[in-house]
């Protein structure tokens, strides 16, 4: 029974591997040990706007996970329903245990998702997985990225390995934010540089990493 509840998971991720929300769903994924197949749409050609994908995620959006005849968008609520569908002890944790470090956790995943808009327009994702932009920050984009890093300081632990007793997913989702600042060149502190390049170093970023390359090889050869 256990083994056909996995078998009807399903991931729709972008086909070009760069929506950070996409990534998030992956890791966690792959952090519990989940068996899952993965579908890949092709952004660039629109395919989250017909009508079937449409109706499958409600809004459009992608990531989409599916769980037998449920399907879920919006990847802060998929990580919330994997942590529910696939509790501890039997799978990892992806959010912290304690219950203040997960309120806190919620709330920088909150704040990532809702702020700092003018650093991601400066500072696009494809800066982290294609190539870095020459452009300078913006002064707004500046104010952004001041506050993400006065903020990312406060809560790194001085070994600069994970914010609260153990790593969760919002290790991933601040290190990518704080990726597109490393990633691009610009001046940060060295403790966000190792807090950055350590996750970076985790086995299922890298494994999201190889889908990152295989797209660009493809997209080269095309």
């Amino acid at each position: 029974m256990e083994n056909d509840k996995l078998n009807q998971l399903k991931l729709y991720i972008d086909s070009n591997h760069t929506s950070p929300y996409a990534m998030f769903a992956y890791i966690v994924l792959r952090e519990k040990g989940i068996s899952f197949e993965t579908t890949q749409i092709n952004v660039r050609e629109k395919h989250h706007l017909v009508p079937t994908y449409q109706k499958l995620s409600l809004t459009g959006k992608v990531p989409i996970l599916v769980h037998g005849d449920f399907a879920l968008a919006e990847s802060s609520a998929i990580i919330e329903y994997l942590e529910e569908a696939f509790p501890a002890p039997d799978y990892p944790r992806v959010l912290p245990q304690a219950m203040h470090q997960r309120a806190r956790a919620r709330q920088l995943q909150a704040w990532i998702r809702s702020d700092l808009l003018a650093l991601k327009a400066d500072r696009p994702s494809t800066v982290i997985f294609d190539q870095p932009v020459s452009s300078p920050l913006s002064e707004a984009g500046r104010v952004d990225a001041e506050k993400l890093v006065r903020v990312a300081e406060s809560l790194i632990r001085d070994e600069g390995s994970t914010l609260f007793d153990a790593w969760s997913i919002v290790d991933t989702e601040l290190a990518l934010t704080l990726n597109r600042l490393v990633a691009n060149g610009d001046t940060v502190p060295e403790k966000v540089k190792r807090y950055v390049k350590k996750q970076w170093e985790r086995p299922s970023v890298q494994e999201w990493l190889k889908g990152v390359e295989a797209d660009r090889v493809a997209r080269l050869k095309g």
